[in-house]
């Protein structure tokens, strides 16, 4: 009887809390979001691409056109990821022209050069395009403003490319802006300045060096890039412009400048691609031209209109903290693979020290400090970012020496508050407040995961918003953790239900914010939460789980995770998430490259320096512990276990998270080594302070 009421309450809880959650979404699937359909009239429209161009080329005096119409626009970074980790024009003016990120392959370097016909212009075997390189949604963002009436003008081979309809063609062409002698010549019209980025091309490629000009010459390059702008600038009229960055110029990805002049905006630019108020993707472009000229987007247009936000500060200002946001980005891309070695180095030491220590009982408060410190490091993090670290001389130096400050701190904190006596009390303290850090994170925006080591940042451009693949292994094994060692008190206290209770609650509420869209939108994260949180309740209530059981949570995680994307499918195509786009690309039968870009993903993982010695290291710790508990730990993590009985509940179903969210996401063993990385050395300090103190203890 006892276990039937357990499955009752686990299948109410996970089913109630889904249809609360899922009526939201299901009602928003039927109200237009803003800037859905554009504006109705039609504005006119000119997209000025300079490929090349950041914010720190922008300066009064070497680019005056750029800084006076920045001090009466909306500005923004645009993150020009396409598919190859460097963007050079040639894919950018593609994925304008598609809406959607695209790449030519082969020699990537400058667009082709269009052939003239009347006013016009024609691209060459345009069809190449989708017929031998597979971008079937070439020439979108041309076919649909020539479908509505719409006549487009390019100036530049860049620009001709983005406005192409599906036969190649655009209505106007000139091959630079010297030689137009009409403006009003379309209704949406691009114009490609390519003196930034033309330096960095060799041959039909963009450049491999990271910089290829001194400092001297990058200035020039943009003063010629600013001075072509202002020979046309003031013969635009009253035309909404749109100045973009558009692509790499070397093969270091930079967040690139973006601006709004229209509509007398002087704020930030963002979108709902992002969820940023400061920062718009390629795809973007592609919605906003056609939402401002009245056209209705195509459905595989996956960008969205911008948007403008109020916002306090000088022009000065605004471009300054642009300017520092690309040296976060650059700052976290070069340093994370350096972050992720020490950790894996500090983690093998640590097992090692730790086997060898505690087969002598010798140096136990050393080794527990140890564990909680490690334990420390993933939150500090994030809570690094609410530090000026960007700001300093030395930002890397800065960033290093602030982790490890936050996380002394915490473990001060965790070792020396009046929970220390308790077996389970450093290990919630720590637990808690990442899990604290993670959730408040995912309530305001994600602003802490953007820029952070374990998070991910716009020059990379894989995510922008929502819950990573590393965080949520940190905030299930966290959140897990805390719960049981509530759970281990309402036990002792003879409260078994409300602990079970309490698991579920906990678990499942963290689990939705980690799959909600526009919150956490993470896929796999789900798949891999619902059998951590039902493996944990259902030890905690003392009944069995077997394989069989396991396989069908994970099952229900599944089955939950695509009720949650078809509610986001539902709704326009300018508000959905992610989640609803790979419903969408499952009905349309495309969704098999993307399954096994992940896979393959997933894969390499498996061979990262970074990631693998981290699983080895604790998953030999770990079973050896418990196979051998005198030889290899002191018994450490029997006495933790019998001390704090729920505890193993956490720990199991964490591991279980952790694997499953390996198997089902892209980041792979990234997922399981970071679980591991918090919740065996959490799980060591609580047996630690077990051992150390044979009378009983209270389970804090």
């Amino acid at each position: 009887m006892r276990g039937t009421w357990v499955k009752r309450a686990l299948v109410a809880v996970v089913f109630g809390v889904s249809v609360v959650a899922l009526a939201p979404a299901a009602s928003a699937g039927v109200t237009a979001g803003p800037g859905a359909s554009g504006t109705a009239a039609g504005e006119r429209v000119v997209l000025v691409g300079i490929p090349g161009l950041m914010w720190s080329d922008v300066t009064p005096d070497d680019t005056p056109n750029l800084w006076r119409l920045a001090g009466d626009s909306a500005l923004g970074s645009l993150s020009v990821r396409a598919v190859r980790k460097d963007t050079c024009p040639y894919d950018a003016w593609l994925t304008v022209s598609a809406g959607v990120r695209s790449a030519v392959g082969g020699g990537c370097g400058m667009a082709p050069t269009p052939e003239a016909d009347g006013a016009g212009a024609a691209i060459p075997e345009f069809s190449w395009l989708w017929e031998a390189r597979g971008q079937r949604d070439a020439g979108t963002l041309g076919q649909a403003l020539h479908a509505a009436g719409r006549t487009t003008m390019a100036v530049g081979p860049g620009a001709a490319l983005a406005l192409a309809d599906r036969e190649g063609r655009v209505d106007v062409y000139a091959s630079s802006p010297a030689e137009v002698t009409q403006w009003s010549g379309g209704d949406v019209v691009a114009v490609e300045i390519p003196d930034l980025v033309a330096p960095y091309i060799s041959g039909d490629r963009l450049t491999d060096a990271p910089e290829l000009l001194a400092a001297g010459a990058r200035r020039a390059a943009a003063r010629a890039a600013d001075t072509r702008l202002g020979s046309f600038l003031p013969r635009l009229g009253s035309a909404t412009v749109l100045v973009a960055g558009l692509s790499d110029h070397g093969s270091v990805p930079h967040l690139r400048a973006a601006m709004l002049h229209g509509g007398g905006m002087a704020g930030t630019l963002g979108a709902r691609s992002t969820h940023r108020d400061d920062m718009i993707i390629l795809p973007d472009l592609t919605a906003t031209i056609l939402a401002r000229a009245g056209v209705a987007a195509p459905a595989n247009v996956v960008g969205v209109p911008v948007e403008t936000h109020a916002a306090g500060g000088t022009p000065d200002e605004r471009v300054a903290a642009l300017r520092t946001a690309d040296v976060a980005g650059q700052t976290i891309r070069d340093m994370t693979g350096v972050f992720f070695t020490t950790l894996a180095v500090l983690q093998v030491l640590f097992y090692v020290i730790a086997f060898v220590l505690l087969r002598r009982r010798d140096g136990l408060p050393a080794v527990r400090a140890a564990a909680v410190a490690l334990a420390a490091i993933p939150v500090s993090t994030y809570l690094v970012n609410l530090t000026p670290w960007a700001r300093a001389a030395q930002p890397a130096l800065t960033l290093f020496a602030s982790i490890a400050v936050i996380a002394a701190a915490l473990t001060v904190a965790a070792l020396a508050g009046p929970w220390r006596r308790g077996v389970l009390g450093p290990l919630t303290v720590i637990a808690a407040v990442t899990s604290a850090v993670l959730l408040g994170d995912l309530l305001t925006g994600t602003p802490l995961q953007l820029n952070s080591l374990m998070g991910y940042t716009g020059v990379v451009g894989a995510r922008y918003y929502g819950l990573g693949n590393i965080p949520f292994a940190l905030l299930a094994t966290a959140v897990l953790l805390v719960a049981t060692a509530a759970a281990d008190r309402l036990v002792r206290a003879g409260r078994k239900g409300v602990a079970v209770a309490l698991v579920a609650a906990l678990g499942a509420f963290a689990m939705l914010l980690d799959g909600w869209p526009g919150v956490g939108s993470d896929f796999g994260g789900v798949i891999a939460f619902v059998p951590g949180i039902a493996v944990t309740a259902l030890i905690v209530a003392g009944r069995r789980v077997s394989i069989v059981k396991l396989g069908a949570f994970c099952v229900a995680g599944g089955v939950l995770v695509m009720a949650i994307a078809y509610l986001d499918y539902l709704r326009p195509p300018a508000s959905q998430t992610h989640l609803g786009r790979f419903v969408g690309q499952v009905a349309d039968g495309t969704f098999l490259p993307v399954i096994s870009r992940k896979l393959g993903a997933m894969l390499s993982t498996l061979l990262s320096p970074n990631l693998m010695p981290v699983v080895i290291a604790a998953f030999a710790f770990l079973v050896f512990a418990l196979l051998r508990p005198g030889a290899a730990s002191a018994g450490v993590l029997p006495i933790a276990f019998e001390r704090a009985p729920m505890l193993r509940a956490g720990l199991l179903g964490a591991l279980v998270s952790g694997l499953v969210g390996m198997l089902v996401n892209d980041s792979g063993a990234a997922v399981l080594s970071m679980a591991l990385a918090l919740a065996v050395p959490l799980v060591l300090s609580a047996g630690i302070r077990a051992l150390q103190h044979g009378e009983p203890a209270p389970a804090a």
